[in-house]
C-alpha cells in the first residue's frame, strides 16, 4: 500500500514539474487553477484517429492549441501502432502493464510508475499487456503520425488494419 502511495505521489508531482515547465518553456500564462479528480469521476470516451482499445479523458490545457495533458485507458491487448508526434511526449504508466517500442532502441516493459519521454518525431508503439492507465504530457499541439514498415505515413485506418 505505501508503494502504491508512493507511485501516485511521484507520478503527481512530474506531472505538475512537466506541467509547470512546459507551459512556462512555451510563454502561456499559467493562472493557478485547482484541479482534483479521481479516476471513478472522470469520463473517458473514443479519440478519434486512435484504436477503438483505447479512451481518454483531458485534464488539462487544448491539445489543439499547445501544451495538454491527458488520462488514457488501454484494454488489455491494445497497441498504438508505429507512429510519431510533432511534440516531445512524456507518458507515465499509473496502473497495468505496458511495453514501449521506440526506433533504434530495446522495447521497454513499464510496469506502475515506469515513464518514457519520447522526443519529437521520434517513431514509437506501445502495447498495453495487463489493462493500463496512462498519463500523457503532450508539449506542444497534439497530433499523430502513423508510419508503416518503411517508416512512410500512412492513414490511421491502414495503421489499424488486422495484418494477414
Amino acid at each position: 500500500m505505501q508503494f502504491r502511495k508512493f507511485v501516485y505521489c511521484s507520478a503527481g508531482a512530474l506531472l505538475a514539474t512537466l506541467t509547470g515547465t512546459a507551459l512556462a518553456a512555451e510563454g502561456v500564462a499559467t493562472a493557478p487553477i485547482a484541479v482534483a479528480k479521481n479516476l471513478s469521476d472522470q469520463k473517458f470516451d473514443a479519440i478519434p484517429g486512435t484504436p477503438a482499445c483505447m479512451t481518454g479523458t483531458g485534464l488539462a490545457g487544448d491539445p489543439s492549441k499547445g501544451p495538454a495533458l491527458f488520462e488514457l485507458k488501454f484494454k488489455t491487448g491494445c497497441t498504438v501502432p508505429w507512429h510519431w508526434h510533432t511534440p516531445d511526449e512524456h507518458v507515465m504508466l499509473v496502473s497495468g502493464i505496458g511495453r514501449m517500442e521506440m526506433k533504434d532502441t530495446k522495447p521497454v516493459t513499464l510496469h506502475a510508475g515506469g515513464y518514457a519521454m519520447l522526443p519529437s518525431q521520434h517513431a514509437h508503439q506501445f502495447t498495453c499487456l495487463s489493462a493500463c492507465v496512462m498519463f500523457l504530457r503532450s508539449d506542444g499541439v497534439f497530433d499523430t503520425h502513423y508510419i508503416n514498415a518503411d517508416g512512410k505515413e500512412i492513414t490511421p485506418e491502414e495503421a489499424f488494419a488486422k495484418k494477414k
